[in-house]
């Protein structure tokens, strides 16, 4: 038994402007079928939704912005209003004219539907949606297209319980098919090819019922604090020694973490009360200063709270 996939990215779509019909302008080119995922990159989203920017940029990137994850002048890496960690919150200034730049859709999910939508009522098929967008990868060069909204398609496969051939269980197995298909379809369509459209053929299996939206590519978002890597290192020391953002540090971790990084840092040995935690000082070893441990602390979603400080520092836990 085999399976393969094929992508077509058609030709002959022209500028897209604000207030033009997505769906006409997919289908004066091709033709999907029933089963198909359709992909659509955000650019022409945003364009067609009327996305444009003008003037400074970081003016925009400021009104993007949900909070700062790293900055690496003059790269500014952020959480946008989506939930999307990118560079300069996605904002593109790519194939516009000067002076303007383009932001992401409002909510590519609800674009994603709209198209979906629109396809089903004019010819009858019923097909998956997904917008795409670049974006970098932590600790790798280079960019792949990932999918930033998504309708009508299980976005992950999830293999979690499943047992492999050798009689092992699955256990965080779980493959991102809709980034895999915005990046297999750029490989078709190019990054300067004009082509913003394309269809991947072959996985049905993926494509939901008519009337099943999915759960978009929400989804694959991971909600603030939960990603073990919410801040860039330098970012991290500053949130932590400022006492802000605890909730980029996510849930309070174990006393034991938080005993180890203490006796890491500054010494002394923590217990649990009543309520919480305790540290005291090692007698042997100079009183570092409180607002060290504080930080320390903070990072590991715990917070001070007045106690009898040199003799003992108690912690509860922060509540984001």
């Amino acid at each position: 038994m085999t399976q393969g996939l094929s992508v077509l990215a058609p030709d002959g779509v022209g500028e897209v402007a604000p207030g033009d019909d997505l769906a006409a302008l997919l289908l004066a080119v091709c033709t999907p079928q029933d089963g198909d995922v359709v992909t659509v990159t955000s650019k022409v989203v945003s364009k067609a939704e009327g996305r444009f920017g003008h003037g400074d940029r970081e003016v925009a990137l400021a009104g993007e912005t949900a909070r700062i994850v790293a900055r690496r002048s003059p790269t500014t890496i952020v959480r946008n209003h989506l939930g999307l960690t990118m560079a300069a919150a996605g904002i593109d200034n790519s194939n516009v004219e000067a002076g303007q730049h383009l932001l992401l859709p409002i909510d590519p999910d609800a674009s994603a539907h709209a198209l979906r939508e629109a396809v089903r009522e004019r010819i009858g098929h019923n097909v998956a949606v997904v917008i795409t967008d670049t974006a970098g990868r932590t600790w790798r060069h280079g960019q792949t297209d990932i999918a930033i909204g998504a309708a009508g398609l299980r976005v992950l496969e999830d293999f979690g319980g499943q047992t492999d051939a050798y009689g092992n269980i699955l256990a965080v197995t779980a493959p991102a098919v809709a980034d895999e298909i915005a990046s297999a379809v750029e490989l078709a369509s190019g990054k300067l090819g004009g082509r913003p459209f394309a269809i991947l053929r072959g996985r049905a299996d993926l494509v939901l019922p008519a009337g099943d939206a999915g759960p978009g590519a929400r989804a694959l978002v991971r909600e603030d604090g939960e990603d073990l890597f919410g801040f860039g290192s330098r970012e991290a020391v500053i949130a932590a020694l400022a006492g802000r953002d605890a909730v980029a540090f996510g849930a309070p971790a174990p006393v034991d973490d938080l005993a180890r990084a203490l006796s890491e840092v500054v010494g002394g040995t923590v217990q649990v009360v009543a309520g919480g935690a305790e540290w005291r000082p090692d007698p042997e070893r100079a009183l570092p200063v409180r607002e060290v441990v504080r930080a320390v602390a903070f990072a590991h979603g715990w917070r001070v709270d007045p106690a009898q400080w040199p003799v003992a520092l108690r912690f509860l836990p922060v509540v984001p």
